[in-house]
């Protein structure tokens, strides 16, 4: 029983651990790459922020699990 238990709280570390790295991932580009590819192929500021706020929003899902 204690190896079950044992068992079932690392995979919920591994999963955590991913979620938290996808929502690291995301905040990232939300914050570095979008603004820098928008600049390179000149899209608006308003198509830039909508596409910040769409990768932070799906950044929060990803931490949320």
């Amino acid at each position: 029983m204690n190896q079950e238990l044992t068992t079932a709280a690392a995979e919920k570390e591994v999963k955590a651990n991913g979620s938290l790295l996808l929502g690291t991932s995301l905040a990232l580009v939300s914050m570095i790459l979008i603004p820098a590819f928008a600049t390179r192929f000149g899209l608006g500021a308003s198509l830039t922020g909508a596409l910040r706020i769409a990768m932070m929003k799906a950044s929060n899902q990803a931490l949320r699990g």
